[in-house]
């Protein structure tokens, strides 16, 4: 094998038509015979090039529907034979088999059928067969053919003949078949996937997992690790999808919490009032809903005023311009939401560092969708948590009935809760975050922390209690232990909103109705590892 390898005969089969005349202009004017099928063929010739049928190579017509066309020796041995083997020359010379040094190949459209919600049978029928099994012949070949699957590198490959006299190189071969098998290894995935789901296997014996990448990140959680952004090519409202308007590209960490603060905000529904997230290292520092987006920002800053800084804000509707001149007030790395005004867009250009984004939508917070962690060896996969909890699902426990406004406050609160790192307290009062304790190891110390915290801010704000007075307080968990529980009460807590289903439910029940409080089983919890 030489470095160097001429390009004389290209196989274009396309599902995605774009660039293709373009390409078949630019390879006809560099000598290269054009061989094709189907609807491409006819697409190059009405552009008035010459092309050769795939039939006329094979001797057979295309055949059931067009499931039978490529899967030939005179199109496989064409790419498979290798050119330095005195052998496989002579089987191409007995044969009639010609060389075929670029393959330009996309699959049908699956994930598009998939996205659009098509039948059964339909997806079936957009189950590649002859694309996929003519790309994995090119990438193993790589040191004679070049395969090509991505529109986007059509311009790479007429560069790479330009400075190579007509020729292509052994490394970018070599880059072309990796990529190539990722693509195929992707349109597989998407078809396990999608069949597991389509005959209700919840856990396959195998499953793949794929992604294309959307960004190279400056580097990971930290300086010394490399990064890079994935998408899964769903149209799930968030991060992934939305637009950015403004500032320096998105980092590892800067994805990570704004994917948070949307999932979280993502939970109020906009017709109930505009509410409003602040999220720092993925917990919320402060959460809340009101009367206008300005004034939900307002009290949900109020939380926690230390921690928001260099933070996250989400909104569950449109950025207007009071909300971003307030927002601007202090440094916030990143603001997500549906929509923008644009004197909103107006105030945050002076503002060059603030990334804005927007997503055109809410993400539904009762998606049926799965989460992947890695761990050391393999892969932990569930369904995401989208547990629901309505006043229905409600048990009241204690002597003491919670209020009509006390029950907005514990399911806001038991809403917040699900997004905060475990042990998860928050305390929560007029539908706003007064206190957050997240990630402790003892429950008890994440009732401390949140109440400590709303200590600090009523001494800042010049408050004569802190907000925790008269508070609703959720736990995502149960109090194992009634210390938990008696520490919220201390705090100023008047209702609690817990899973139950302790050994010593019996014991936290009593401690509740001795301090007075009303107190609410939802039978869920809500774990955030």
């Amino acid at each position: 094998m030489t470095d160097l390898q001429p390009v004389r005969r290209a196989l274009l089969s396309v599902s995605d038509k774009t660039g293709l005349i373009d390409l078949g202009k630019a390879l006809a004017a560099r000598g290269v015979e054009l061989l094709s099928t189907g609807g491409s063929a006819k697409a190059l010739r009405d552009a008035g090039l010459t092309v050769r049928d795939v039939a006329d190579v094979t001797g057979y017509p295309e055949m059931m529907d067009g499931r039978v066309k490529t899967l030939h020796p005179g199109v496989h041995g064409g790419l498979l034979a290798l050119r330095d083997n005195e052998a496989h020359v002579a089987a191409m010379d007995d044969h009639g088999i010609g060389a075929i040094d670029l393959l330009v190949v996309n699959l049908y459209p699956f994930e598009d059928a998939l996205a659009r919600g098509a039948d059964y049978d339909d997806m079936i029928e957009n189950i590649d067969i002859g694309g996929p099994a003519m790309i994995r012949a090119a990438a193993k070949n790589h040191a004679f053919v070049n395969v090509v699957v991505d529109v986007q590198d059509y311009e790479a490959v007429l560069a790479e003949l330009d400075a190579n006299d007509g020729a292509t190189t052994y490394a970018f071969r070599q880059t072309l078949a990796q990529a190539a098998y990722a693509r195929t290894a992707a349109y597989d995935a998407a078809v396990s996937g999608w069949m597991a789901g389509a005959i209700g296997n919840d856990a396959p014996r195998r499953r793949a997992v794929a992604g294309t990448l959307a960004q190279t990140l400056r580097y990971g959680e930290n300086p010394h690790q490399q990064a890079a952004f994935y998408v899964d090519g769903s149209d799930r409202p968030g991060v992934a999808t939305a637009q950015q308007h403004q500032g320096k590209e998105l980092s590892y960490n800067n994805i990570n919490d704004t994917d948070a603060a949307f999932e979280l905000v993502s939970e109020f529904n906009p017709e109930d009032g505009a509410a409003v997230a602040i999220i720092k290292h993925a917990n919320p520092c402060g959460v809340a809903k009101g009367t206008s987006m300005a004034e939900a920002y307002t009290k949900a800053f109020r939380c926690d005023q230390t921690s928001a800084f260099g933070g996250i804000v989400a909104l569950n509707g449109e950025l207007d311009a009071e909300t971003a001149d307030i927002i601007t007030g202090i440094f916030t790395e990143v603001v997500i939401a549906p929509s923008a005004t644009e004197e909103a867009k107006e105030i945050f250009a002076k503002k060059k560092n603030l990334r804005l984004l927007t997503t055109g939508g809410l993400a539904d917070p009762l998606t049926t969708a799965q989460t992947i962690r890695q761990v050391s060896g393999g892969y932990l996969m569930q369904d995401k948590d989208s547990g629901f909890i309505g006043r229905a699902d409600l048990k009241v426990v204690t002597k003491v009935a919670p209020t009509d406004a006390q029950l907005d406050d514990l399911l806001f609160a038991w809403k917040v809760a699900k997004h905060v790192k475990s042990n998860a307290i928050v305390y929560v009062k007029d539908m706003a975050t007064v206190g957050v304790g997240a990630g402790q190891m003892s429950r008890v110390d994440s009732a401390l922390i949140a109440a400590k915290k709303a200590e600090r801010m009523a001494e800042a704000l010049d408050l004569p209690n802190p907000l925790t007075q008269g508070s609703a307080v959720a736990s995502d968990a149960f109090f194992p232990f009634a210390d938990g529980l008696l520490e919220a009460a201390a705090a100023g807590a008047s209702c609690v909103i817990q899973p139950g289903g302790s050994m010593r439910d019996d014991e936290v029940i009593a401690a509740a109705d001795e301090a007075g409080l009303a107190m609410v089983f939802t039978g869920m919890r809500h774990f955030r590892h």
